[in-house]
């Protein structure tokens, strides 16, 4: 206790008047003059405040340094850019490397996506529900078919399952608004939609841990088996019959041929999977979490540490055309970028339903190319959705229908691949500010273990070229 009083009275001593030396009446120095006649108390007052204004002005030039430490370490690590437009397979692309390289992040969040995949396929059923309705209602007894001669087979029993099915609808709603809270409309978010940052995991986390915690003081209100009120599983197992019955239904089947609806190729298809996920103890398999959807709004961060004890960190950016300005803050100093350029050449945008989506993957492909702010950059690109590609080519969809130039080589998965692959080489040879390697793979993000190894190339690739501008090899 001698030693913190003495030590006190020496700070008093060194702020005393007696001890200072006569400085310049200039503005600073004013601000630390003792002023005439300064009381004892007055003068522990200003030097307390003095004392004060020195820790504060030390936690700033610590935390100055800390984040120039913080900003050095980030300049070293290597910078990767997710860009494509809207469901071209970026996110999807996130969590294979995820798998590969963060397994134990990847499996730590399985619950959370496992209440996205239940989503998914409740919005599936919702498109499916939603066809079915319009079906019964041009075929009721004053309408007409959709065609106006080939009436609907569509019957009471349809009418009665869709009704049986409907609470499904208002659970997915009420959890859609918990995610995307800010002007939810589900007329205008048909899908599932978060914002980047906006505590979306929480959320998920809410409702599917909440089951562990026992039930006691201000909790959400909960089954008797502890879930809580909005987690979708039994709701989904007590329709699983119901929905089978629906997708597997000739007569509906029918009526989506009709129409021309495909919801098997939408992401975040889960139908055929129905038996296996509408059930009680139901747990998302890796290839499950891979193809589930999630539209983000925003930028998302994500860092890894790499067994090598190389730091990465890869930038999932929104693709619709209102997010692509967010992008360009992100460009400075991107050691790579994957651009994801799925081949659907008789697909539209989501946004603008007279732009075809492999035009303005085309677009953006050379803006991103001649861009001056990725001229270091090695831009990698992945020819996506090669799943679908093939299935639409085995479906008899014509190439030439949609792209004239295609004229008459054959419609197969080879030569149209090379085709639109050439068409992107040479727009990047053009365009580069410098000559850089071209790199191109074709790829299904579902399909993990073939779309692991050709990461896992792409991270040496891409590691090779970051040592190599440090000037380490």
């Amino acid at each position: 206790m001698a030693q913190t009083k003495s030590h006190s009275r020496s700070s008093l001593d060194m702020f005393s008047p007696v001890n200072l030396k006569p400085v310049q009446d200039d503005a600073w120095s004013n601000i630390f003059k003792p002023p005439p006649n300064e009381s004892v108390e007055e003068r522990r007052d200003r030097i307390a405040r003095q004392q004060e204004a020195q820790r504060v002005s030390r936690e700033i030039d610590e935390s100055i340094l800390e984040s120039k430490k913080l900003f050095d370490k980030k300049k070293k690590a290597i910078k990767v850019l997710l860009l494509g437009q809207a469901e071209s397979g970026k996110s999807t692309m996130l969590r294979n490397f995820q798998l590969a390289f963060c397994p134990t992040y990847f499996h730590g969040e399985a619950l959370i996506w496992k209440t996205i995949i239940q989503l998914n396929l409740i919005g599936s059923v919702k498109k499916l529900l939603s066809i079915v309705e319009d079906e019964l209602e041009m075929s009721g007894p004053r309408s007409r078919s959709p065609t106006g001669s080939t009436p609907s087979s569509l019957s009471d029993h349809h009418r009665r399952t869709r009704m049986r099915l409907l609470p499904l609808l208002s659970m997915e709603t009420n959890l859609t608004r918990q995610l995307l809270p800010e002007h939810y409309d589900p007329s205008r978010t048909p899908e599932i939609c978060v914002r980047a940052g906006s505590g979306w995991k929480t959320v998920l986390e809410r409702v599917t841990l909440e089951r562990r915690v026992p039930p006691t003081g201000q909790r959400r209100p909960m089954t008797n088996d502890g879930r809580s009120k909005d987690d979708p599983t039994l709701v989904l197992a007590a329709s699983k019959n119901d929905i089978i019955s629906l997708w597997e239904d000739e007569s509906v089947r029918e009526v989506l041929k009709r129409r021309g609806v495909r919801l098997e190729d939408s992401p975040g298809f889960f139908l055929t999977d129905t038996a296996r996920i509408a059930t009680v103890d139901y747990e998302p398999t890796e290839e499950d979490i891979v193809r589930a959807r999630l539209r983000t709004f925003g930028v998302e961060e994500h860092r890894f540490l790499q067994d090598n004890g190389s730091e990465w960190y890869i930038y999932d950016v929104g693709g619709s055309r209102c997010m692509r300005p967010q992008w360009v803050p992100y460009f400075d100093d991107v050691q790579a970028i994957i651009f994801l350029a799925p081949l659907s050449f008789n697909q539209v945008l989501e946004e603008d339903r007279q732009v075809n989506r492999l035009e303005d993957s085309i677009y953006l492909w050379k803006e991103v190319c001649s861009n001056p702010l990725l001229a270091r950059a090695n831009i990698i690109l992945f020819l996506n959705k090669m799943d679908i590609l093939q299935k639409t080519l085995a479906a008899g969809i014509k190439v030439a229908t949609y792209v004239p130039s295609y004229g008459s080589t054959p419609n197969d998965v080879e030569n149209v691949t090379k085709y639109f692959k050439e068409k992107f080489r040479a727009y990047h040879k053009r365009l580069s500010p410098r000559p850089r390697t071209f790199f191109c793979h074709e790829t299904s993000a579902i399909d993990t273990k073939a779309t692991q190894a050709v990461l896992a190339g792409v991270r040496d690739g891409i590691l090779r070229h970051h040592l190599e501008e440090l000037n380490v090899i």
